[in-house]
């Protein structure tokens, strides 16, 4: 069995993931396997990575399902996987040659860590530019809450977790919406576990036109519940600080309302009342805004 899965959750990607496979065939150490889980693509994309599988140039598993989002289709695949580590890389994106060999080299120094959940490496672009911001400490072992938010440091990093804690948060899942955030996962992973965060890149970032990236608020918008408790995760938790608390509250109006959730419901499903009261205006006339802009 393999240290670790890289697992792919794509929908309609069949002309970029030949560049992730040509990534993956260059690493430089190969101790893994590539699951690919399909949600619902019509572009051949189960053709293409049938041939990869004949092709028996590195171990892997294809699954397809019907489209129901991101989020759904890691659940699915998480829960099969036997790796230690677990590492999910888009479709959209691809590894540097030394990616596995970076990774395991950590996994190695730090896998008797207590209360460890994984490791955070940087993101590139394709120019070699890190992706928002290096981590102010390297190596720093603290919660995802410490660093990336209260640290605000944002942009996406590369994420490795341990499989079997991984298991132990799946995504949830409100019927008929296809967008969940993965912070949602990662902050509640942040306070009971904690991750090491390294500046050494090990994936290149490409966001594309199409992708969650790029159409970001209106996917959000047709998945306010999601949204919803993705705000309610910050707002419960003590060590989330001001600021984020207030963008949280913000957040959670708005996508309450495209919830049709009425005010007195709002309301009632925060602590904070307080400062409820004091967003409840300014998130009103974003709401109103972002109805007529993205609805």
């Amino acid at each position: 069995m393999s240290s670790i899965t890289i697992i792919t959750p794509t929908y309609n990607r069949a002309d970029l993931l030949p560049r992730l496979y040509e990534s993956l065939l260059k690493q430089t150490v190969m101790d893994f396997e590539w699951l690919v889980i399909d949600d619902g693509s019509s572009d051949g994309t189960g053709e293409l990575i049938q041939n990869y599988i004949q092709e028996k140039r590195l171990p892997m598993h294809y699954e397809k399902q019907p489209n129901a989002g991101k989020h759904t289709a890691l659940n699915r695949g998480i829960a099969q996987i036997e790796s230690e580590l677990t590492f999910i890389v888009d479709s959209d994106d691809y590894l540097t040659p030394d990616a596995v060999e970076i990774i395991l080299s950590y996994h190695n120094r730090y896998r008797n860590t207590d209360n460890l959940c994984g490791y955070s490496f940087l993101r590139c672009h394709q120019d070699g530019r890190v992706n928002t911001a290096y981590f102010p400490e390297d190596e720093k072992i603290d919660t995802y809450l410490s660093v990336r938010i209260n640290g605000n440091i944002g942009g996406d990093k590369a994420e490795v977790f341990y499989t079997d804690i991984l298991k132990q948060y799946p995504f949830p899942v409100f019927e008929g919406e296809k967008y969940m955030p993965e912070d949602v996962v990662w902050m509640r992973m942040s306070g009971p576990y904690q991750m090491l965060h390294v500046n050494k890149s090990t994936y290149i970032c490409d966001y594309l036109e199409g992708g969650l990236t790029t159409t970001g608020r209106r996917m959000k918008i047709h998945s306010p519940n999601g949204m919803m408790l993705r705000s309610q995760v910050y707002l419960d938790n003590p060590e989330t600080c001001f600021k984020v608390k207030v963008k949280m509250m913000l957040l959670y109006n708005i996508y309450g309302r495209f919830a049709g959730r009425s005010a007195g419901k709002l309301l009632a499903g925060v602590k904070q009342k307080f400062l409820w009261l004091i967003c409840y205006l300014p998130s009103l006339l974003l709401y109103f805004d972002w109805n007529k802009k993205y609805k």
